[in-house]
């Protein structure tokens, strides 16, 4: 009987995965850091370690690297979303001890970097979903992300310097979404700052009450799927690019890739459709118009 039960759940899930395996395996394996589901376009990724406080250790970054992947052509918005009353505290401390080693920190720092920059160089559009606390790697991590949804009860803190370890990678996102004076105060001082505080100096997107915090997140995430990929793909990708620049190379760039946008199909679609008072058929490539 189990024999024949097993053979029928590898039948079922053939089936179910055959146009996106890797988002079904990851539905259906084991998986002792994350919760991951997608639907219509939209991927939540959960952290699920709550008795660790959502620790980034490196068991956690890593499978964060596996659940980022973009490689499926319906993946159009991710959410990084969070059980318990921590979205994440930062790096496990315990894989900090002088135990473990250089070579082993060395690793862990690296896997973060790469996970934190990944955000905001994938080509979709990545939405933090808060609903509790986000200190050190973990404000470094809504800092990364290109929308942040945060609840009344939300907070956020880079508290290093409280344990002899200074928060200077998270420094690099925090530092990137608030104005400096701000950014030092939280990192000299440790405290943590409220969420109409994080709103205030732009290190989220809109602040809600704990009961529309998902109907707001996934508000903004169907709106972004009525668009072009393609095109907000490009829109992102120059987004930071530019970010990094001078007004005047900023400008010299993005006068390129207008053109480029207008050369696309979608691009050509969008403007035909507007003219002509109907919805746009998005193709979501970046084939150019003929």
């Amino acid at each position: 009987m189990t024999s024949i039960l097993s053979r029928t759940s590898l039948i079922v899930m053939s089936r179910s995965c055959r146009r996106s395996f890797s988002v079904c395996a990851r539905l259906l394996g084991e998986n002792k850091y994350t919760q991951v589901k997608q639907e219509n376009g939209i991927r939540t990724i959960t952290l699920n370690d709550p008795k660790k406080r959502n620790a980034l250790s490196l068991g956690m970054l890593q499978q964060l690297q596996r659940d980022l992947q973009t490689e499926d052509p319906a993946l159009r918005v991710i959410i990084l979303s969070h059980v318990g009353p921590v979205f994440s505290a930062g790096h496990d401390l315990k894989e900090l001890t002088s135990k473990e080693g250089r070579e082993y920190h060395t690793k862990v720092f690296s896997t973060c970097t790469q996970v934190m920059s990944s955000l905001q160089d994938l080509p979709v559009p990545v939405i933090a979903q808060v609903n509790g606390l986000a200190t050190a790697a973990g404000c470094q991590m809504v800092a990364s992300c290109d929308i942040a949804v945060v609840t009344e009860k939300s907070k956020f803190a880079t508290p290093g310097v409280n344990v002899g370890l200074f928060c200077s990678t998270p420094a690099v996102a925090v530092g990137r979404s608030v104005p400096r004076k701000v950014a030092m105060e939280m990192l000299f001082t440790g405290l943590p700052i409220t969420a109409q505080e994080a709103l205030l100096h732009g290190l989220v997107s809109r602040v809600v009450s704990e009961e529309k915090l998902e109907e707001e997140t996934m508000r903004i995430a169907h709106k972004i799927c009525e668009f072009s990929r393609s095109v907000i793909t490009l829109g992102k990708r120059t987004f930071y690019k530019q970010m990094a620049l001078d007004r005047k190379q900023a400008y010299n760039l993005t006068e390129g890739v207008m053109v480029d946008n207008l050369a696309y199909q979608d691009g050509q679609e969008g403007i035909k459709a507007f003219v002509e008072k109907r919805h746009p058929t998005w193709s979501h490539s970046d084939d150019k118009a003929h």
